[in-house]
Parts: structure tokens; C-alpha cells; sequence
């Protein structure tokens, strides 16, 4: 039997479509690793590589987030078409099953690793059922290694991605990931973690910890960097911004490798920290916790969410002169994002503000709900202004070209962000012309 995993290409013209650096679905390596042996695996990543309908399969699986679901159902669309089944999964497909369902043979809602044999056993009898959903949470300790070599003649960045827990103790309004894998932090033994790291290491010393809150037990992170030091790791991961709070981690985290993380700052204004749930937060510190991660050798890719309930006008340059007065290595400016599944969806839905629910716009870089202190172009030109301001050549000399360790990482990724840009303004200026 023939499967192929399918991950579609982000919308050309979009800042995520236009980034140059490409990393592999770790989602996928993951149910490679939980699918019988017997079964032939492939991978067509549209990021990189064009799709060939006509390429023997049995079964076609395919991941989508949110912005992805048009193309995403297009794709099955075009295998369905030919006579081969498609499953469907991610995070789109796990909240709008039904929708889904409308495009595909059968769909995977939340994880996907405890059901999936149980599916691929259901499509080799002829009995594929349309919905699978597992009953309970995934046992980290069940969790296999992915199998990279799924990865393996692709044009990618680096594939050196793992995941060592799952779930996020924080319930923030407009996140995803709790609707997803829920609140329960869930952790994969550290002697497994350690052991698949030093397979990674063999192919090169950089890793990224896909984790959306790497440092959420603190005895567990302690444990984990503990085993990480002096093995020449240079890693990245996510976390939030009170571990500038706790020496001892933050400083453990550093001796261990750590060169950056993704830090949600997401709002200047108490108020709306307090309003999305962000308790972790506390605006008035944060020029002290950023100074904190750069004494430990760690840079900061910073998200600043856009469109909150009390922003006007003022809040772009606000934003920007934050950013280079702290000297942060690295920032995103997300539109506030009512995607399917969360507590902010379901707000906006009853106020009656989303504008539209088409969902290649769904890509954080377009509005699509109504703000209350600004217009939607008035949003929409600030978060365009805010990123070509933040990406020119004199923002980024001001925050990034010093001596610090980071600069290895952030400095091409300014540069890849800055490309993305002017490429994305670039797409928007011809739909314009157009119109």
C-alpha cells in the first residue's frame, strides 16, 4: 500500500508564503511514525516542490492550517478526482470537521497518532469510516521519533524540529493551540528527548523545539537543559515572557544552547493583556525581561498582536519604538486572527464583527473582523507600515548588527523577513493596480 502526506503551500503574496526559509510539517514525520511498516510512504511539500497528481497512491493525507484550507481542498480535490482517497487533518480540518468533510474521504480531528493504525486499518478492510477522534490524550512517553527520512531529498532550511510537550497551561483569547491539544501540559520523558537529540545532533547542532511553551514545568525544562549542556546544541524554541523573571531557568537555558526564542510581548496596554488572557504579562517590565534574555545569550523574536480592543492609531509607532528602544532581534505584528475554534472567534461572532470568513485571508496579515479604535484600513495600512518600518536597513542596524551570539540566527532572518516584505507589499500593489 502507497501513502502520501501532502502539506499544501501557504497563499503566494502573503508574507508566509514569501519567506524563503522552508521547514518540514513535523505533524507528518509523526503519524510516519505511527504507520505500519508494510505501508510505502512519500511526502509532496508545495512550499517547495510542485504537486504531481498523477503520482501512484492509494490514500492521500493532507495537513492545513486555516489559511491553507482553500488550496488544501483544492488539492483533494484534484486526487479525488483521479480515484484516490484523501484524509484530512491539522488544525483547520480538527475545528470545521464538517466542512472538511465536504472535501475529503474521511478527517482526523485533534492528534492524530492513537488513531491513526486504526484508520489505515479501516481503509485496507474497505470500512474507512468519515470521522476518527481519539478518546483520550496521547501518553507523551507513547510518543515514537518522527521519522525524518520522510524529509529526505527536500530543499529544506534544516529539519532538525522536535517536540517535547504538548498543551499550554494559559488559555489566551485568541490562541489556537488549547482548543488543539488542550490545557493539560503534557511532557515526553527527558532520557527520550535526549536520546533523539543526539540523533539530530549527528546531522547538524542546530535544533528548533516546535513547543508553544517550552518552559511551562520548570523542574522539567531544568531537567531537560541540564542534559543539553555542553553538547554544542544552538537551539530555538518558544516561551513566555516571565521566564526573564527566573534567573536560574533563564540562565540554564542559555548554558544549554538556547540563541532565541519566540516571545509573545502581544500588547503595550495592560488593559488588553488582562482583556486576551495574557497573565503572564506585565507591559512595565518588559524593556527590563528583554535585557534579560539578551545577558543569557538569547535573542527574541517578539509577536505583538494588532486590532485589540483598546488599540488606535498610535499603536503602530508605539509598537516600533518599543522594539528598537528594547533592541529586539526579531519581530512578527499578527492582525488579530478570529480562527475557527477559539475564545476570540466565538466573542467576535456574538458582537457581530467578523467581516469575513474567507480564509486564505486567515493568514494574520489581513483584517478580518471589524476594530473597535480604528478602522479596518486604518489597521490594515498600520500593520503594513509597522513591518516595512520595522524591516528597514536602519531599524534592523539599530537592533541587531552588535556583538551578541544571536546575531547568527536573527541576522538572516531579518533579512528573509525583509524579502518577504517588500515581496508582499510588492503582490498587494499589483491586486491594487488591478482593481
Amino acid at each position: 500500500m502507497k501513502l502520501l502526506f501532502v502539506s499544501p503551500g501557504w497563499p503566494k503574496g502573503r508574507l508566509w508564503g514569501e519567506l524563503g526559509f522552508k521547514f518540514p510539517s513535523l505533524s507528518l514525520a509523526a503519524l510516519a511514525a505511527v504507520t505500519p511498516s508494510h505501508w510505502q510512504l512519500g511526502l509532496v511539500d508545495e512550499n517547495i516542490e510542485a504537486i504531481d497528481f498523477a503520482v501512484d497512491a492509494d490514500l492521500v493525507a493532507i495537513t492545513a492550517m486555516t489559511p491553507q484550507a482553500p488550496r488544501a481542498y483544492r488539492i483533494a480535490a484534484g486526487f479525488r478526482e483521479r480515484g484516490i482517497p484523501v484524509v484530512m487533518g491539522g488544525f483547520h480540518a480538527s475545528n470545521l470537521p464538517d466542512e472538511a468533510l465536504e472535501h475529503a474521504d474521511a478527517v482526523v480531528v485533534g492528534e492524530g497518532e492513537l488513531v491513526w493504525p486504526r484508520l489505515l486499518a479501516d481503509f485496507e478492510k474497505g470500512s474507512l469510516q468519515p470521522r476518527y477522534r481519539a478518546s483520550e490524550l496521547l501518553g507523551m512517553q507513547e510518543v515514537p521519533p518522527a521519522r525524518r527520512e520522510l524529509y529526505a531529498g527536500k530543499k529544506y532550511l534544516f529539519t532538525n524540529t522536535i517536540q517535547t510537550t504538548r498543551g499550554c497551561p494559559f488559555d489566551c483569547e485568541f490562541c489556537s493551540v488549547t482548543a488543539f491539544y488542550g490545557r493539560k501540559y503534557r511532557k515526553r520523558p527527558v532520557e527520550q528527548v535526549l536520546q533523539e537529540l543526539e540523533i539530530l545532533r549527528k546531522k547538524n547542532s542546530f535544533v528548533f523545539f516546535v513547543d508553544d511553551n517550552l518552559v511551562g514545568d520548570r523542574r522539567y525544562a531544568l531537567e531537560l537543559f541540564d542534559g543539553m549542556r555542553g553538547k554544542g546544541f544552538k537551539w530555538l524554541s518558544h516561551a513566555p515572557i516571565d521566564l526573564a523573571r527566573d534567573p536560574e531557568l533563564l540562565r540554564a537555558a542559555g548554558e544549554a544552547g538556547c540563541v532565541g526564542l519566540f516571545v509573545g510581548f502581544e500588547s503595550l496596554n495592560e488593559e488588553a493583556l488582562v482583556a486576551m488572557g495574557k497573565v503572564t504579562n506585565r507591559a512595565v517590565s518588559y524593556l527590563e525581561d528583554a535585557r534579560a534574555f539578551r545577558e543569557n545569550g538569547i535573542g527574541i523574536l517578539g509577536s505583538f498582536v494588532l486590532g485589540n480592543d483598546g488599540d488606535t492609531p498610535e499603536v503602530f509607532d508605539e509598537i516600533l519604538r518599543f522594539c528598537e528602544e528594547a533592541r529586539l532581534e526579531a519581530a512578527i505584528f499578527p492582525i488579530l486572527t478570529p480562527f475557527p475554534g477559539t475564545a476570540v472567534r466565538a466573542r467576535l461572532e456574538a458582537e457581530g464583527r467578523i467581516i469575513s470568513n474567507r480564509w486564505e485571508d486567515y493568514d494574520m496579515g489581513h483584517v478580518t473582523f471589524r476594530p473597535l479604535g480604528m478602522t479596518a484600513e486604518e489597521l490594515q495600512e498600520g500593520h503594513n507600515r509597522l513591518n516595512r518600518s520595522f524591516y528597514s536597513f536602519s531599524s534592523m542596524y539599530r537592533r541587531i548588527f552588535k556583538a551578541h551570539r544571536s546575531v547568527q540566527v536573527f541576522a538572516p532572518m531579518n533579512f528573509g523577513f525583509r524579502s518577504a516584505v517588500k515581496k508582499t507589499e510588492k503582490a498587494l500593489r499589483s491586486q491594487s493596480d488591478q482593481k
